[in-house]
């Protein structure tokens, strides 16, 4: 890192943290990929503790020195959420001496950073869960608290999964409609009823983590028209429109031109039922709006963030090259 000031990028999911190490004339030095970071699951230490050996990781494979601060770790964090969240997880981040400046903060930065440059935007990203954040030309931002039911939301892969199995089981008894989603349940997990992997589930026999697999089902379902399916698929699409409604709202940005960023698995999910149901959504509430999906790892835009604040600006040579150089190194997000 010669004559160049040394960062490190963080984009943390639920199910995957990518590492990007790098200096502000855009040059990629090395890329880490670990599993999930978020302190909902590992704890605000255990979280800490594991972007710290990601980042020990990430220097050794750069040669970096590691008795060197670099100048800047941006790390943004799903689990990430509350303010009480971010100063607890920045304290401990910080008193590690990684860099001279430690940004904490949710993944949905990344998002918004990496999917446009317009200051009026809302990024939604909607992978194992779903989260929002929105902000103007005037620095106002908008957020969410995003804990699940006790604050109001719901919708991602781990809701939307229950919701397969949970129809598939009515349908089966005769509590609910007849529904394609018996059989693609029936069908996945290989048991003789719904009811039967459910049990699974309960018991343990079935990895709870292995009910997100339904998700491409479910989207396979609705796109063949099954009313069930279509109806879940419908009412994901509806919380992601309020919660840019309630963003344009908060913002001042309702009939006004502004980017709507969608991110996460379940977007990108083929067929692209629920993507198309969220754009008509979005173009019958907001005219001017443009909707974007994102094309790169979101890793680009922590990584951009970094390159923001070293700089004092937010595009040049070294932006392009640093998107160019870590698409090189990232894998592309996966579909759900």
């Amino acid at each position: 890192m010669k004559g160049n000031r040394a960062f490190i990028a963080i984009d943390g999911g639920n199910s995957k943290t990518d590492v990007v190490a790098a200096t502000d004339d855009g040059r990629v030095h090395a890329y880490v990929r670990g599993g999930t970071s978020s302190p909902h699951r590992l704890g605000y230490a255990g979280s800490v503790d594991y972007l710290a050996k990601l980042i020990e990781t990430a220097r050794s494979e750069a040669r970096w020195d590691a008795a060197k601060p670099v100048e800047r770790v941006e790390a943004l964090l799903a689990g990430a959420d509350l303010p009480v969240e971010i100063d607890r997880l920045g304290s401990d981040a910080r008193s590690r001496k990684w860099a001279r400046r430690v940004r904490i903060d949710n993944d949905t930065f990344a998002l918004l950073r990496a999917g446009t440059g317009d200051r009026n935007a809302v990024a939604v990203v909607c992978g194992a869960g779903m989260n929002s954040v929105g902000r103007n030309d005037n620095g106002d931002l908008s957020r969410f608290p995003a804990l699940g039911p006790t604050t109001g939301d719901w919708g991602g892969g781990e809701d939307l999964a229950d919701s397969v199995l949970y129809h598939a089981v009515r349908s089966e008894d005769g509590r609910g409609p007849s529904t394609a989603l018996a059989e693609a349940v029936r069908s996945r997990f290989a048991t003789a009823s719904a009811e039967e992997a459910a049990i699974g589930v309960h018991l343990g026999e079935i990895d709870r983590e292995s009910l997100h697999t339904l998700v491409p089902l479910l989207f396979d379902a609705a796109a063949n028209g099954d009313g069930v399916a279509l109806r879940i698929v419908e009412r994901q699409a509806e919380e992601i429109a309020a919660m840019v409604r309630v963003s344009a709202r908060r913002l001042g940005l309702e009939g006004r031109g502004f980017t709507v960023v969608g991110g996460g698995g379940v977007l990108r999910s083929r067929p692209p039922v629920l993507h198309d149901e969220v754009r008509e959504r979005l173009s019958a509430d907001h005219p001017r709006a443009e909707y974007v999906s994102l094309g790169c790892a979101p890793v680009v835009g922590a990584a951009w963030s970094a390159l923001d604040a070293l700089l004092g600006r937010t595009t040049g040579p070294a932006h392009r090259r640093l998107a160019a150089e870590t698409a090189e190194r990232v894998p592309l997000p996966v579909d759900y």
